[in-house]
This record gives structure tokens, sequence and C-alpha cells, in this order.
């Protein structure tokens, strides 16, 4: 392992500027009694200031740091944080007329304030910003975002005189000297030390914020004398005084001011042009110690007496160490840094403590920054190139400064090759990520549409197609000609795009320009600060750092103790410089055969042969023969390459831990989380694979020579060929390894919707992978981000974090942090992450998880040909992305090759972890289940049945997974509409619980479908009974008018000849219509069903046309034992049977006798239960709980009881179709109810039909015809009109001749059809009857009567029945009897009519039919009477109801009051004693005729 060098060179990593230019809030404050100064006067700077706490971990200041840059009269401040992104983080401020001095920003904390101290050519200003710790609370910090100070920096008042101040004429600033100094006393005052007009230096005193005062001008001009000019007041003159030490004079002008402020005291250092360093203190105002510098470097005469200009001065503090001072003294072509050590004596006497004297080269230094151990300097050399260097001056003392490898600017052309378009390579040039900022793109696009449009806050796909259409536009426009050859229009585009090229390279050269350097002495930070940007220098690892230096640079390392084996240093350090030997013969062209090996998946050992070959034959320099030379210096080379190998190799032997759970209180949640660290971390994996991939080609090629070379002495002795073919297998996966980690760095993501990453989210719900650390739920990607930083932010970091900080015994784990440690360590663990062929697999979960599809699949195929590491989790990511592609089948066969590996990778087990309380099956058909609910969800259902099929063949020994298995297959089979199919996958269905589920779900989807003839053809082998019951179950509980189940079950028992159960079921459905659907086309439809029931039992034979129909609400349940016993003791044919064993009753409608088979079908149909359909077992139809019932009953019906079922249908219908308001009564009525219902709608044909089918008395019949009579005899116009729609239902027997036409109807047509009565129903005012060829006028009140005379007489009834209970109908009303009932009722009962007359007191009527009654037994008009042989002594005999005769004669004896009655009484009398005279006359002739 690496020992590692004690110093090494550093790389610059550059902040990700790829999104907008950042928006700034212009602040703008022009100050009273200023002149405008010109623009330029002074130049471009820039610095930084960091927080003290900003290394302490549970600070809120952790990380964060100010930076700012000044041009002109505008200055622009920017907070910077690594660990949250900063809202209202940047801000411009602009003094109009008044340029700042460079450097003249100054930054203060105190306890809840940060100032801001402010230097213009002509004022001074403070501005006070609360301090982040006082806005949050450093362990509540857990967002991503949060406030920066200058997010209220609006609310500042900058016209309040105690924060601003114009600097006075006298003693005025200096004009040849820009330094200046400001910094808080310890009472909160604002000083700003300034070089004078008149040399020396003036400090300037602004008051505390929060307390009155005036402010104050101080001019230190003597060690021992002090002037103080005040606000107002000014002397006439100034006095120069020319001297040494303490006087001062023009030689003693300060051109580099620092200070170092004590508790109450402040130390001004001074360096002078007199190439002096003076040391003030404020508060004595005083020189304490002036040190001529010229003392510690060669001078010559000429530098002595010239004035310095260009010397810098820096202060470094340390707790243990004390002050340091750090001194850059400027001279012709050449530059010497020293450094001193402030030592104090007795005395206040101080001197300084040479340290260190560093010489540098002859590059123009821009800036330098100190601390206790190093120098960091930035220079721009002869070429106006960036230089950085940094040196240990206190460890190093061969005075060897380490180079900083900073960014190069882009290649000043790019190469277009004649196969590729000119546009699309520009493009990928000009926006691969690193290269170009977004400010530099839209700067040049400004200019390159000559100020025609803004291009303002463009994102990076926005900005790439605006350059598109201004390029395109540019050379449309120039385009003259209509016609041009191919190599011309070429030619053309490539022109136009490398202008507009050249514009982005000119602005990106203009803004990646370094201002000044900043140093965080907390962290041991150092970042460049640009004009507009930034970037941060870290530590270059070992190899790098190797192959990066310069030769010159390179041969020292020899004497360094790079490993602990020196020989083995030395024989890496050559084995270095012949791949740089290698590297720097390489051609464009050869380097770009490497790179389309390594993206058209060739091996790379080919690629590397073929340019080694190229090398050989155009090494025109005699290269080979160096590195044939630079070979035999290395004593071991199989050995040092193993170890170079070894030194680049990140591949593990186990998987990474999983992270832990991020302290909060130490706010590690957000710990480097912000778009800043992200970027730098992710760019310096891009560099280092970028540095890497080269080391490696070129291994790659070494290895080729010396399989060439073949030389033993070259080899070393005893090197088999074996083992370097071993080193060529190892190099050629490491290369493609930082191949592939390259191109993910370089690669974007894509923004992702939010309804994708909703479904995203779903389809990792189904596979469980949802709340796994590698996968959270991830925003709309915001900017041009990079899959790696994508994975980095989302998932990398809080795994490095978690293994830097929570691991026990790790170094890290301190309240302070280091930059340079850290940023190497989480590099060094972020590499083993995106290594390939580790058994981590994050990486590409997180950009499975994060809907990156693109990317994942470019990084699968760049992957699978040489890695086989995580093969099926490869197959099975690829599968993903095709199923999001769409291309489903392709998927499938990815999940399938991934199945393979099930119980080996360590995403796979994660993947397969049964949910808890889940049946535990083997790993592959776990895993086959996971696959089949993606596919579900995705909505696949043929690939759902294509995976479920191969998983069945895999499953013959575990029949739960074949249930489900099945299940699966018949679901989907039953989606796509494969009825035959899912059939089959039902019946090899092992489960009988999942079996029946199917079932029931095939019979609800094809009704549904109405894919009935499929339904009831399946054959169902063992499942008749089942699928019986499932129709009947859904049949019973689904409304009857939208579902025909009903149907289904007589179709399914018609296509199996049983035809009986097919009638059970539909008289059943034709009762449930009646109960429950109470409308006409319910009617409609129970008539239909009962004559279809119908139909059914005459089609089989005689003995077995009978069903059981279940009473209402009962619930049969018959025992088989008991039921044989009172099966066969049947006796009586016409009697009800009675269970003998106590069960039940069974009623029985018409003749029994049938033998033992009939009672064997009887038991059968006996077998099960019976219940009301559609209701409760438990509760009735209002809600209430329902007695159990102890009496259970059927009854059997046979065919004639369904023909009457029928007609009873029938004649509800017609009632229905008469009167539509008695559906909701009528449906489910008795034959009683029903008559009733008829005679009140009038349709007394239909009523007696009905009363005769079920053998009903007529009375209500007669009853209700009387009534309506009555009506109309006693109601007016309007009763007579509507009689005629009643009396037109019914028929006569007669010619009936409306006004308007005349119709002929047929007798013995009383089934009360209404077509028959068409003529009758338009009638409205009379009719003309035919009575033996007469025609008679006639009303509706007549034909009504006519109607009730013909019913008399067509419908005879025992004991004249019939006439009585009309004519009491007509005497209860008051209606007088028509002659032609009362000579009706005569014929057949005249006693009886003589007691109703008395029974309603009709006193007149009852004599008059006495009398008329014994005239007709005397023999005068017996046939009215019905008397066939009247009163003789030779007839039969008569007789009289002498008992209502007394009646009559005892009521008008008591009614004497009443003449008439008297009369009536005499009368009746004499008749009766007439009668009895004849009487006795006949009496004795027929006793003598006897004897």
């Amino acid at each position: 392992m690496a020992a590692g060098l004690a110093e090494r060179s550093c790389l610059e990593l550059s902040a990700a500027a790829r999104g907008p230019p950042r928006r700034l809030r212009e602040v703008v404050f022009s100050p009273p009694g200023t002149a405008p100064l010109p623009a330029g006067r002074y130049g471009d700077s820039a610095g930084g200031f960091c927080y003290q706490e900003s290394a302490q971990l549970a600070a809120a200041t952790r990380n964060r740091f100010v930076r700012w840059t000044t041009s002109g009269d505008t200055v622009e401040l920017v907070e910077e944080s690594l660990d949250v992104n900063l809202l209202n983080n940047a801000v411009r401020l602009r003094i109009q007329g008044c340029p700042f001095l460079p450097g003249g920003v100054h930054l203060c904390e105190v306890q809840n304030h940060l100032v801001v101290l402010l230097i213009t050519g002509q004022t001074v200003h403070r501005l006070l910003l609360p301090h982040p710790a006082r806005m949050y609370r450093s362990e509540l910090i857990t967002e991503s975002q949060m406030q920066s100070v200058f997010t209220d920096i609006g609310k500042i008042n900058f016209r309040d005189p105690s924060n601003y101040y114009v600097i006075p004429s006298v003693p005025g600033l200096a004009s040849n000297s820009v330094a200046s100094a400001a910094w808080l006393s310890s009472e909160g005052e604002a000083l700003f030390a300034l070089p004078s007009a008149s040399g020396g230096i003036f400090v300037l005193k602004l008051p505390p914020h929060d307390a009155p005062g005036m402010v104050s001008v101080v001019e230190l001009k003597q060690s021992s004398v002090m002037q103080r000019f005040l606000t107002g007041w000014m002397p006439t003159a100034i006095r120069l005084v020319s001297g040494d030490e303490g006087d001062c004079g023009p030689s003693d002008l300060p051109i580099s001011l620092s200070v170092h402020c004590l508790d109450h005291d402040a130390f001004l250092f001074a360096l002078c042009q007199d190439h002096k360093l003076r040391m003030w203190s404020y508060k004595d105002q005083m020189c304490l110690m002036v040190a001529d510098l010229l003392e510690f470097m060669p001078v010559s005469r000429d530098l002595r007496l010239a004035a310095g200009t260009g010397h810098r001065l820096r202060l470094a503090f340390s707790q243990s160490l004390g002050l340091y001072l750090g001194v850059y003294m400027h001279a012709p072509k050449r530059g010497q840094f020293c450094v001193f050590q402030l030592v104090s004596t007795e005395s206040n006497r101080y001197s300084l403590d040479h340290i260190s004297s560093l010489f540098s080269s002859q590059e123009t230094l821009v800036d330098f920054a100190l601390t206790s151990a190093e120098i960091w300097a930035l220079w721009h050399n002869e070429e106006n190139q960036t230089v950085v260097k940094y040196i240990n001056f206190e460890q190093n003392v061969a005075g060897q400064w380490n180079k900083v490898f900073v960014q190069p600017l882009p290649e000043e052309e790019v190469t277009v090759r004649h196969d590729q378009d000119p546009r699309e390579t520009y493009l990928e040039y000009l926006f691969m990520p690193g290269r170009f900022t977004n400010a530099a793109i839209q700067k040049a696009l400004q200019i390159f549409s000559q100020g025609t449009e803004t291009h303002m806050d463009l994102t990076w796909d926005e900005l790439k197609k605006e350059v598109t259409l201004a390029v395109e536009s540019e050379f449309q426009g120039s385009v003259t000609e209509y016609e041009c050859s191919p190599e011309e229009f070429w030619q053309l585009q490539v022109e136009f795009w490398s202008k507009f090229y050249a514009c982005c390279l000119q602005y990106q050269e203009a803004l990646s320009r370094p201002l000044a350097l900043h140093l965080n002495p907390y962290t041991s930070m150092v970042c460049l600060l640009k004009k507009g940007s930034l970037s941060f220098l870290v530590p270059c690892p070992l190899v790098d750092h190797l192959y990066l230096l310069s030769n010159e640079h390179l041969l020292t390392e020899e004497d360094a103790a790079i490993f602990d084996d020196l020989e083995m240093s030395r024989d890496v350090v050559c084995l270095v410089q012949c791949l740089r030997l290698i590297g720097e013969s390489i051609s464009m062209e050869m380097a770009f055969i490497m790179e389309m090996a390594c993206s058209r998946l060739q091996p790379p050992e080919k690629a590397a042969e073929q340019i080694l070959e190229d090398l050989i034959a155009n090494d025109t320099e005699n290269v080979m023969e160096d590195i044939h030379s630079k070979l035999q210096e290395i004593r071991n080379p199989i050995h040092a390459i193993g170890v170079l190998i070894r030194e680049m190799d990140y591949e593990t032997d186990a998987d990474m831990e999983r992270a832990h759970h991020l302290n909060m209180r130490m706010n590690l949640t957000q710990l480097y989380g912000s778009g800043t660290a992200v970027s730098v971390v992710c760019w310096g994996v891009c560099k280092i694979a970028t540095i890497r991939f080269l080391i490696c080609r070129d291994l790659l090629i070494l290895q080729q020579l010396l399989l060439r070379l073949g030389d033993p002495m070259v080899l070393g002795g005893g090197q088999l060929f074996q083992s370097q073919q071993d080193l060529l297998h190892r190099t050629s996966p490491l290369l493609l390894s930082y191949y592939l980690i390259r191109w993910a760095s370089q690669c974007l993501a894509s923004d992702v919707p939010v309804d994708t990453l909703e479904s995203n989210l779903q389809h990792l719900s189904v596979l469980e992978l949802a709340d796994t650390t590698a996968l959270t739920p991830h925003k709309l990607v915001s900017g041009p981000q990079t899959i790696v930083e994508l994975f980095f932010q989302e998932v990398a970091r809080k795994h490095i974090i978690s293994r830097l900080f929570l691991q026990p015994n790790t170094s890290l784990a301190e309240t302070s942090l280091n930059w340079p440690h850290l940023i190497t360590a989480i590099v060094a663990d972020f590499l083993p992450l995106l290594w390939p062929s580790n058994p981590s697999f994050l990486f590409p979960e997180c950009l499975m998880g994060s809907c990156q599809y693109t990317q994942l699949q470019e990084y699968i195929r760049l992957l699978q040909p040489w890695c086989h590491v995580n093969m099926g989790s490869c197959c099975f990511m690829m599968g993903r992305c095709y199923l999001v592609m769409g291309e489903g089948h392709k998927a499938l066969d990815c999940f399938c090759q991934a199945a393979s590996e099930v119980g080996r990778e360590e995403f796979l087990d994660r993947l397969i972890q049964p949910e808890e309380g889940e049946m535990v099956s083997t790993p592959r058909l776990q895993y086959y289940n996971k696959v089949l609910r993606l596919l579900d969800m995705v909505g696949l259902p043929e690939l759902v049945i294509q995976l479920a099929t191969l998983a069945v063949m895999e499953s013959a020994d575990d029949w739960r997974s074949q249930a489900t298995l099945r299940t699966c297959i018949f679901k989907h089979h039953l989606d796509l509409g494969h009825n035959s199919e899912a059939y089959v996958a039902l019946t090899q269905n092992p489960d009988p619980s999942r079996q029946l589920d199917c079932l029931r779900q095939l019979v609800v989807v094809l009704c549904e479908r109405s894919q009935l003839q499929d339904l009831v053809e399946f054959p169902y082998v063992n499942l008749h009974n089942e699928v019986v019951g499932i129709i009947e179950s859904h049949a019973r509980a689904v409304d009857l008018m939208t579902h025909n189940y009903y149907e289904l079950l007589y179709a399914f028992h018609i296509y199996r000849h049983n035809y009986r159960k097919a009638g059970t079921v539909m008289f059943e459905y034709g009762m449930r219509l009646g109960r429950e659907v109470r409308t006409l086309r319910g009617l409609q439809k129970q008539g239909n069903c009962f004559l279809a029931a119908i139909n059914c039992l005459r089609l089989i034979r005689p003995e077995y046309a009978w069903i059981v129909q279940p009473a209402s609400g009962a619930v049969l349940e018959i025992n088989v034992t008991r039921t044989a016993k009172w099966l066969y003791g049947f006796s009586d044919s016409n009697q009800g049977l009675k269970s003998r064993a106590g069960v039940g009753a069974v009623s029985y409608r018409g003749n029994l006798s049938f033998g033992n088979q009939v009672g064997i079908n009887l038991l059968s149909a006996f077998s099960c239960k019976y219940e009301r359909p559609g209701a409760s077992p438990k509760r009735s139809h209002d809600g209430e709980c329902t007695a159990v019932p102890t009496t259970r009953q059927i009854e059997i019906l046979e065919l004639e009881d369904l023909e009457r079922e029928c007609v009873l249908a029938r004649i509800r219908l017609t009632l229905v179709q008469h009167d539509l308001s008695t559906a909701a009564v009528a449906g489910n009525s008795t034959p009683e109810e029903t008559v009733a219902l008829l005679v009140r709608a009038g349709l007394f044909d239909t009523a007696i039909t009905l009363c005769q089918t079920f053998k009903l008395p007529l009375t209500p019949v007669f009853e209700g015809l009387a009534f309506k009579c009555i009506k109309l005899q006693l109601g007016g116009e309007a009763a007579q009109a509507e009689a005629w729609d009643w009396l037109a239902a019914n028929q006569l027997s007669a010619l009936v001749t409306t006004k308007e036409s005349s119709v002929h109807v047929e007798p013995g047509q009383r089934d009360g059809s209404p077509g028959a009565h068409s003529g009758l129903a338009d009638s409205r005012r009379g009719c003309w009857h035919g009575f033996r060829g007469e025609m008679l006028p006639c009303s509706a009140t007549d034909e009504a009567w006519r109607l009730l005379s013909s019913y008399l007489e067509c419908y005879p009834s025992q004991n004249s029945l019939y006439h009585r209970c009309v004519i009491n109908k007509l005497l209860a009303h008051g209606i007088p009897l028509p002659n032609w009932l009362i000579n009706s009722y005569k014929k057949v009962d005249a006693a009886e009519l003589l007691r109703l007359y008395l029974n309603y007191d009709l006193l007149e009527e009852a004599v008059d039919l006495v009398l008329e009654y014994v005239d007709a037994v005397l023999g005068k008009g017996h046939q009215y009477f019905g008397i066939e042989f009247p009163l003789s002594a030779t007839a039969p005999m008569v007789w009289l109801p002498y008992t209502a005769i007394d009646q009559l004669l005892q009521a008008l004896r008591e009614s004497t009051t009443n003449h008439y009655n008297v009369v009536l009484y005499q009368k009746l009398c004499d008749k009766m004693e007439d009668y009895q005279q004849k009487v006795s006359v006949a009496t004795r002739d027929h006793l003598y005729r006897r004897n």
C-alpha cells in the first residue's frame, strides 16, 4: 500500500456553472457630496471571508464563506455554502461614481452581526447583516435550502449618516497607492486605514452603530505625536517631514496594509515604498517597529533606490504559534517571499524572526495567501496563463514549489471529421459538462447575434436551442446560392460554427481568469476566485500526481519514498516516465482509436496494439528507443505494473455497508449536500477518471510493447509470459471502468415530469424498493445535472458521510473539518460506489429510481460485455428500461435472463425479500412473483401469461405457488378475452378455494361481456354444481332488470337438457319479478318466464312434470331419512302431504300418484336450502330482527299450477296495461286481490275469467258491477262519459252500434282483450241496441244494467247468491230495483225477495210481491214465479213463506197511523183469507181423491 507523499500537487476543480447565471439583486446608492471618478481608475479585484466556526461540525456557519469581486464602482457579494443551497445569496452593490479600491471589501464577525466594511476612492461604508448563527440554530437545519445573510440587504438604509462617510480631502487619499485596511474595535467602532496623500496613514473611525458619536480621522505621523482631524475641522496646512525610523515622508507611503486585532488594540502593518515594514499601535498611536526588508534579500543599488510598487503583505495568526507575516518583495525579473514571526520583548518592543525566504520565477504575482506553514501563490506567466503553486516553508528546505494543475482552457479548435455533422460535433463539444460555462456561452450568443436579442436566464437545453438557431440563421443568411455541393455545405457549416466557438472561447478565457486566492485557515480550504465563479484546489491522488508531473519534477520524486520499498518507488517512477513518453507521442487520431473501441465495445487490447503499430510507424523522434532505455532502468517491470494497477483498482470483495441514519443533532444530513459541493466532488471523480483512463491506455500500449519486445533482460529474469497476459487482462477492465465512470460524469440527467416520477414510484412500491436507502422520491431535476452528481446527491453522499463519521475508531469523527483530508476521503469512498465490478449496485438503482432510463440503458450497454459482476441485476435494470420504453417483449427476455442470478446478487436478494406474513417459496419463484406484479401494474397481460407459464414449470413441487400462478394466468387470459384459455387455467388450478374464486370471476366477467355462449358451453367437469351455485347466488343478489343471470341459468340447464331445473329457474325468476319489479316491463317479463317454465315441463314425461317452490321467507332443510319415510307413506291424493316425522308440512296442488322413482326425484329436489331471494336471512323488510321460523314448508307445483300462475300473470299484465297506476300493487297480488283490482278498474270479464280459473266466487264481481251501476244511476254526464272506457273492455253478445261506426261483437270473447272493443272505446254519448230487429236508444247506465243482467243470466249460482248480493247492494244504497231484476229474482227465489223487502222496510213492495205470489200459486201468472204447477187437487203441493208474510202483517199492523198501510193490511188480509179458502177446497179435493 502506498505510504503517500508529504506534499503532492493539487487539482483545480470548478464548481458547475451549467445553470443560468445567478440572478443578482441590484442595490444602487449615490453618496451625496461626491464627484464621479473614472470607472477604470482601479483594476478588478476579488477576495473572500470565512466564518470563525466554519470548521466546527455543529456550527450554523459550517462550510460557509463569502466571496466578492469588485469592478469599477460595483461590488458583487456572494455567500457560498458546501452544505445547503442558500437562497438570495448574491447581491450587486453599486456606489455610483465611487470606484472600489482593490481589496477594499472587509468583513468582520461580531456576536449578532456580520459587518461589511467597504472602501471606495471617495467614501467608506458599513453594512450590518444578521449573523447566520442568529438566523438559524445549527441542530434545526435539516432542509436542503436556507436563507443567506444577504436576504434582507434591501432593507438597509444606505443613506444613514452613521454608516457611511466621505473621505475628507485633507489629509486626502493617496493617488498612487491602493492599499487599505479595515477592522472593528472591541467597542464596535468601524475603523478604516488608508494611505495619506502626504505620505503615511490616516485612520477614519465610525462610531458604534448602536451608539451616538462623531466620525473622527486620525493621521499617524510620528511615533510620539498624533494629530486628530475631527469632522468639519481641517488645518490650514499639513507638514511633510522626511526622516528615518518613525519619521514619515513620501517614501513611507504604504503600498500594502494589514491589521491584526487584539483585545483592546490593533496592530497596523504597513509595507511602504521604501521597502520597510512599519508596525503601528492604533491604541497608542505610535510606530512600534520599523524593519528594512532589503536586509533579507540580495539587492542591488538600483533596487534600494527604486520605490517598491509590487510588494505584498499578508498575515497569518495561530493560537499556538503566534503571528506570521508573509511579504512578497517584487524586483525586476524576480521575486522573493519572506516569512517572519512577530516576536515581542520587554517594554512593548517588537522584532521580526526570519523563518524562511523563498524565491519565485519571473511570473507576475496576482495574489498570495499565507498560513502558519504554507504559502499559496497565484501568478500569470509570460503567456498570460494562470499558474498556481504552493509550498510548505517549514518542511521544504529545498524550496521546491508544488504545482497546482489548473483547469485548462478548451482547445482552440475543434476537429471535425468528414463523416461527422459539424453542428452535432460543435454542440456536443460546447455543451460537454466542464468545458464552457453558461455565462460564457450566453455572452458569446449575445455578440454573435449582434445584440438583436437578449438571452438571459436560459437553461442548459434552452441555451442549446438558441445557439443552434443563431448559428443556423447566420449560416442561412450568408448562403446566396440556391445549390451547392455537399462538400461546400459542410465547409460552410464548419466555418460558422468555428466562428461561434471562437466567441465562446474568448469569453470563457475572460471569465475563467483568477483574480485572487481565498484561503480558509480553519478548514485549510483554498479557492481560486474568478469573475463570476470560483474553483477549489484539492490534493491530487498519488498516481495522478506522478503522471501529471513534468519530467524535471518527476526526476526529483525518485528520491522520495513513494512506497516503503525504495527500489519499488524508483521502478514505479520510471514506469510512469515511460507512460508519459507514450502519452505525449499519441496523436488525436490515435487517441480516437481507443475512444471508439471503448464506445463500440471492441477489445481495448486490439486498439492498443493498433496504436502501438502507428507509434512505431511514425516514430520520428526515437521515442521507442527512449522507452526501451527507460525500461532497462526498471528492476521488475511486471511487479511495478502490478503495483500501479493495484493503486488504481477500486474493486472490493464485499458490498459496502448500507447507509446508517445520519445524526440530526450534529447536522450530518446536509454535510456537503449543496450543489457546489456536489459539483466539486463529482468533477473531482471525473478528473481522476479522465487521467486514469489515459494512464490505463498508455499502460495497455506499454504492455503490448513488452509483449512485442520479449526481451528477458527487459522483463527481468524468470518473468513468465502468463504473468504478462494476466496483467494485460487486468488492465483492460480497469481502462473500461474508468471510461465508464468518465462517461457517467459527463452524461447529463434528463428532466423528468412529475407524472413519470409518480408512475415510477408506483412501480418501485410494487418491487418494494421505494423505501431503500438507494431510492428516495426524486424531485424534478432543476438543472443540467450529471447522473454522477445526481447519484452523489441522492444516495452516495449519505453512505460516504455515514461511513466517515459514524464508524468507530475513525479519525474524521471530530468537531473540526479539514477540507483536504475530507475531500480526498470522500472521493476515495465515492469511486468504489461507482466501480462497475463491485457488488454494490447503488448507482444503477439510483438511475432507475430517478427515471434516467436512457442513461441507464447506455450504462448497461457499455458495461455488459466485459463486466461479469451483477449481470443478473443489470439484466433486470435493462428490462425495466425496456418496459418504460414500451418494448415489453425485450423486457421479458431480460427479466428471464436475470432469473438465473437470483440468490447470487445482493440487489436481487433485496428484491425477493418476502413481505411480513407472506408465504416463503423458492427465491426464483419470489423473483417471478415480483416481476409478475410489475408487469401487471404496467398493463402487459400477454407478458404476464408468458412469464407465469414459465414459472409454472419451475414450481412443480409447490402446489401453493402453482395455484397462485394458475390464478394469475387465468386472470390475464380472462382480461384479454381468451375465454377458453382462462377456463383451461381454471381447471388446472390445484387449490379448490382459488379455483372457486376463479370460477366465480369467470361467470361474472362473461356475463358482463355478454359472452354467454362460451359460459354455457364450457364442460365444467367436476364443477357443475359450483357453477350452478355461483350463478344462482348472483341471480338472487343483483338487480333483476340489469342482469340476466336467471336467463343464463335457464340456458345453462336447457343446454344440458335438464328441463325441470330450467323450469324451476324461470318460475323463480317470474316470482321475483312480480315481487321486486312492479312495472309494466316486469310483468311482461314475468309472463314470458312462466311461459318458458311451462314449456320446460311440457318437454318431460308427465310423471316428472313438477317443480318445488319454496314458500316465501322459509328455509327448507329436510333430513334424507325422514323425507324417505313420508315419501313412501302417501295415501290420499287429494289431501295435503304431511310430514310424519314432524319436520314440516308439504302442501300439494293437484293429484299425486307417483311411485318410488318420483319420490327419489322429489327427495333430490329437497336436498338444498330455499330462502326468499334477495332477502336478509336475519332481518325483515323494515330492518327488525325476524324470529326463527318454526314451520318449514314447501309447495309442489305441477303443470296445471304453472298454467294458472301464467294466467294470473297475463291478467295482471292486462290490468296494468289498462291502468298503469296499479302496477305497484298488481305485481305480487293474490288472485283475490287481483279480482278486487280488476273490479275497481271495470275489467269484469277478466275478473270473471280469473275467478273461474282459481275457482273463486263471483260475488265481488257482481257487487262491484252493481256499485258501478249505482254510481252511473246517480252520476252526471262526466260519469257517463268515463263509463264507456270500462264498458268497452267488457263484451256483450249483441250488435253494438255507435254514432260513428258499428261493430259486431262475437259472443263468448270474455278474456278482456282490448283489441275486441276498439269500436266501443271511442263512444261518447250513446249507442243503439238491436233487440229482435228493433233499434232502441240507450245510455251508459242502460249498458251497465244490461251488462249486469247478462252476467246474472250467464253465471247462475246456488241459492241465487249473486242475485241476492246485487239486490242487497242496490237496496243498501236506496236504489229501487229494476223490473228485470225483480222479475228475474221472482223466478228464482221469491221468498228471499220478500225477506229482503222486509229487511229494508219496503212494505208496499212486499205487499205487492205477496199478492202476486199468492195469485201465482193459485194459478194466475205462475210462470213468472217459476211455479210449474199451481194450486190444484191433482198437482203437487205448493207453499208460501208464511213466516215472512206474518212478519209483513205484523209490520203493517204496527203502522196503523199510516192510512195507506191500513189499506195494504186489509188488502193483504183479504188475499190471504181467499187463499186459505182455496187451499181448504183443494185440500179436501186432494184427500177425497186419495181416499
